[in-house]
């Protein structure tokens, strides 16, 4: 049996017909807010479920209670704000109980009923999702630099954003079908935001052996610079799944959504995502969405202590290395050798060796991968 989704009910805030059609068309004559990539893919997002309970970007009661307790005011957990910020020149007179149109490149893509117009302090933000306010930090620095206002309120999505890697992806709705078409009552998830190494597919493989089905499903969307590019980490997943996993033991789709490096609140919210989507276990990394040294290790392993309620189940998997006395990819619990028989496998490591042309050995990620790396004329973010 699939999870329930978060909260119960999966959400569908996806205008359709006559209806959809009317609402363009009076779209043209509201105010007009224009969303970035990140904004864009939140509001689909919410529209189709992947976001339930949310209906909408968040009021400052619910914003404020995230903030400070990672629950919504109603006691769902819940860890990242999910807010749409404005300047006030963009509102104008806008106010509480008018309908303002976002905008995507130029296309509205949704209509919004203002609820509640409010200040944030994103130094509070930061401090409390991020853990720190160090302009290094890549969520720090972004956050920074929106705007002062923060807009709450029911969405309609009218038109999905566009989506390069359409044909990858599917929304909760369709996960769900699928997984009960396959008969899968239990599903474990993975979230990645890199190609896969032979770490990663070792942890995918543990957990599918006590699972009936593996749900991939990195993210495409913004990342920091020197991180994988989206098109380099699906291909990678296709050739892995392609060559070394059973014939439909694994779904794979993308889904649009920021990398925020919020560590372990991030962890807690890439769960719940999953845990819409249908999955009924969650894979969680030593270092689940971290960054630098912000967070200790298995830092994002603890916060699942808090949250008893939270509707999936963690899977903890312990680092796997390559151990030269076993001769395969291992982990402390069932390796017996000391260190010296031990080579970890770095994922800076392996970005250093392609760099260089250099292709990673068989006992760090699998020749099929490292090619398609390699083949790329740039597989990673640019950007200072």
């Amino acid at each position: 049996m699939v999870s329930k989704p978060h909260g119960g009910r999966l959400v569908d805030r996806v205008a359709k017909g006559r209806s959809r059609e009317r609402l363009i068309a009076e779209a043209r004559e509201m105010v007009k807010i224009s969303v970035n990539d990140s904004i864009a893919a939140d509001a689909a997002n919410i529209a189709h479920g992947v976001y339930s309970p949310l209906e909408g970007f968040m009021v400052q009661e619910d914003y404020l209670s995230v903030l400070h307790n990672m629950r919504l005011s109603n006691d769902i957990p819940w860890t990242i704000p999910i807010v749409l910020d404005a300047s006030p020149d963009e509102l104008g007179d806008v106010k509480e109980g008018d309908e303002v149109a976002l905008y995507y490149e130029g296309e509205v893509i949704a209509i919004l009923r203002v609820e509640e117009i409010y200040g944030w302090d994103k130094r509070e933000y930061v401090i409390n999702v991020f853990k720190t306010d160090d302009i290094n930090h890549p969520g720090v620095a972004k956050t920074m630099k929106r705007q002062e206002l923060l807009v709450g309120g029911q969405i309609l999505l009218l038109n999905d954003p566009p989506e390069p890697f359409e044909k990858f992806r599917l929304w909760p709705k369709e996960t769900r079908v699928l997984f009960e078409t396959r008969g899968w009552r239990t599903i474990a998830a993975f979230q990645t935001r890199n190609v896969p190494h032979l770490g990663h597919e070792y942890i995918q493989k543990a957990a599918l052996t006590f699972t009936e089905g593996l749900f991939v499903n990195p993210l495409v969307g913004w990342k920091k610079p020197g991180d994988y590019r989206d098109e380099v980490i699906i291909r990678a997943y296709q050739v892995l799944i392609e060559n070394y996993y059973p014939k439909d033991s694994v779904v794979f789709s993308v889904l649009r959504m920021e990398m925020r490096y919020a560590g372990p609140r991030e962890a807690i919210h890439h769960a719940i995502v999953r845990k819409n989507f249908g999955a009924t276990h969650f894979i969680i990394g030593r270092d689940h969405a971290g960054v630098g040294n912000y967070y200790k290790p298995y830092e994002a392993w603890d916060i699942f202590k808090e949250f008893p309620d939270l509707g999936i189940t963690p899977l903890f998997v312990h680092e796997a290395f390559y151990c030269k006395k076993c001769g395969q990819v291992v982990n402390a619990k069932i390796c017996p050798h000391s260190k010296d028989y031990r080579i970890y496998i770095s994922g800076t490591k392996i970005r250093e060796m392609i760099l260089k042309g250099r292709k990673p050995p068989e006992y760090l990620m699998r020749p099929e991968v490292a090619d398609v790396i390699l083949s790329h004329p740039n597989p990673f973010i640019s950007g200072s």
